[in-house]
């Protein structure tokens, strides 16, 4: 059993800043890819960034320059850091943690976290 737990969200003005935190606990034997989502009201959830040991992060064209994504593998922790946040910001943001069994792998969610942008 694995558990993903956000954290951060909260309610800022246009041009504020957040850190958002997921950690994963559990039956964790290996992570491969920690990654954030979003998922606005009457939208479909997209990708904010993801995170690979190794690998260069990937980012939505519309947060970079503006979010980073960084991992801390010793605490099986992601973070996002949110600069100059807009109102098209405003979601809900979602953890996905992929954990590595062997030849195969299960993505677990978090319960999401709400960021509010207000202009």
């Amino acid at each position: 059993q694995v558990q993903v737990v956000e954290s951060g969200g909260g309610l800022v003005q246009a041009g504020g800043s957040l850190r958002l935190s997921c950690a994963a606990s559990g039956s964790v034997f290996s992570i491969d890819e920690m990654a954030w989502y979003r998922q606005a009201p009457g939208k479909q959830r997209e990708l904010v960034a993801a995170i690979r040991s190794g690998v260069t992060p990937t980012l939505l064209d519309s947060v970079k320059g503006r979010f980073a994504i960084a991992r801390d593998n010793a605490k099986n922790t992601v973070y996002l850091q949110m600069n100059s946040l807009k109102p098209e910001d405003t979601a809900v943001y979602y953890c996905k943690v992929k954990v590595q069994w062997g030849s195969e792998s299960d993505d677990y969610w978090g319960q999401g976290t709400q960021v509010t942008v207000s202009s």
